[in-house]
This record gives C-alpha cells, sequence and structure tokens, in this order.
C-alpha cells in the first residue's frame, strides 16, 4: 500500500510502519470490548485481539481498552481514531 501525502502543513512525528497503542475508554458493559476491537480490526487487520489489555476504572464504571498495532499510515491512525470516537460506546481515545 502506497502512503499518501499528508495535508498541507500537517506534519507527523511518526516513522510508519510502526507499532502503535491506542486506548479507548467507555462505560464497563457487555460488549464495549468486542465492539472496540472490531473496529480496530477494520483498521488493522493483523491486529492480534488476544494482544489486547484491558483495565478497570477504580470504582469499576469503566473500561479502558489498550490496542497495539501496526500502523502503516497517518491516514490509517486517523481513520482508525475518527471511527473510535464517533461510536456510540466509546467516551474518550487516547
Amino acid at each position: 500500500m502506497a502512503e499518501m501525502p499528508l495535508p498541507q502543513g500537517r506534519q507527523t512525528l511518526l516513522e510508519f510502519p510502526c507499532e502503535f497503542p491506542i486506548k479507548i475508554m467507555g462505560a464497563r458493559v457487555d460488549g464495549f470490548a468486542q465492539a472496540v476491537i472490531e473496529v480496530v480490526l477494520r483498521h488493522a487487520p493483523d491486529f492480534d485481539p488476544a494482544g489486547a489489555e484491558m483495565r478497570p476504572s477504580s470504582k469499576g464504571n469503566y473500561l479502558a481498552v489498550t490496542c497495539t498495532f501496526r500502523a502503516v499510515s497517518q491516514l490509517q491512525v486517523d481513520a482508525l481514531y475518527r471511527e473510535l470516537t464517533s461510536h456510540p460506546m466509546v467516551k474518550v481515545v487516547l
């Protein structure tokens, strides 16, 4: 896959390909982790779901899922971020 140029004036400090961790937080409800992993797999088909790290909040109301995937371009990372942030179950993406 050829890397597309970034929009004019946009710069990235990342060198692709690279391992890229993304943390997704949402309410600790049934199906949250699976929904997040499905989105990640759409953008990074080689992501291994077994590598997802899950950590509940101190009171147990929220769940943070960290997925580290092999990012091949800034466009891939941006598309994944956009889909995750628009997902109704997701509160925060870091």
